[in-house]
C-alpha cells in the first residue's frame, strides 16, 4: 500500500478511557525512542487548570474549540511523537479527518466490562459517578465506536492482551509487518 502522504508521521492513539492509551504511549515512547504527549494535558498545561474545571467554568463548547486547535497543531507539526486523544475526541465530526490526518491512527478497543474492571475504583472520573456505571460505559462505548473505527488505521482489541503484545502489534504495524489476527484487525 502506498504511504499517504498527506499524513504525517505522528502516531496517534484513540479509544475509551481506560482503554490503555497513556500506558501504551509510554510503553511506545520507551520503544520506539519517541516523545509521547497527551491532549488533555496539553489543553490543562494551557489553560492552567484541570479538564473538570474547564468543562465547569467555560462550558464543553469551549474545551472542545481548544481541543480543535491542539489536532490544528497536530496535523500541521513537523517531526514524529506520539499522541494520546482525549476519548470524546474522535466523536466530534469536525475532528476526525483532522485525526486522520494527524499521523497513523491507532484504535485500542476494549469491552465496557474491561473498562469497568480498570476504573471500578476511579473516583477521578465524572462519568462514572453514577448508579450504574457499566452501563453508563456500554451506551457510551456503542455511540463512540463508530467514529472511532471510522478515524482507525489499524484496530487493537486490548482485552486479553499483554501491554507488551499491544505495542508489538503497533510497532509490527507502523514498520509495515503483519499483525497476529489474535492481535489487531
Amino acid at each position: 500500500m502506498a504511504k499517504d502522504n498527506s499524513k504525517n508521521n505522528n502516531i496517534i492513539l484513540i479509544g475509551f478511557m481506560g482503554s490503555g492509551k497513556t500506558s501504551i504511549g509510554l510503553k511506545l515512547s520507551y520503544k520506539l525512542q519517541l516523545a509521547v504527549e497527551d491532549t488533555d494535558k496539553i489543553i490543562e498545561a494551557r489553560e492552567n487548570t484541570t479538564i473538570s474545571e474547564i468543562f465547569a467554568a467555560k462550558g464543553e463548547g469551549y474545551f472542545r474549540k481548544l481541543e480543535l486547535e491542539v489536532l490544528y497543531e497536530i496535523k500541521n507539526s513537523s517531526g514524529r511523537k506520539i499522541y494520546s486523544l482525549g476519548g470524546g475526541t474522535p466523536v466530534q465530526l469536525q475532528n476526525q479527518s483532522i485525526i486522520c490526518k494527524c499521523g497513523t491512527v491507532i484504535y485500542l478497543r476494549a469491552k465496557p466490562e474491561t473498562i469497568y474492571d480498570r476504573l471500578k475504583g476511579d473516583t477521578t472520573r465524572p462519568l462514572l459517578q453514577c448508579d450504574d456505571p457499566l452501563a453508563k460505559i456500554r451506551d457510551l462505548i456503542s455511540k463512540r465506536s463508530p467514529a472511532y473505527e471510522r478515524c482507525a488505521d489499524l484496530i487493537v482489541d486490548v482485552d486479553e492482551l499483554e501491554q507488551s503484545e499491544i505495542v508489538d502489534a503497533i510497532v509490527n504495524y507502523i514498520n509495515g509487518e503483519n499483525c497476529n489476527e489474535d492481535t489487531c484487525n
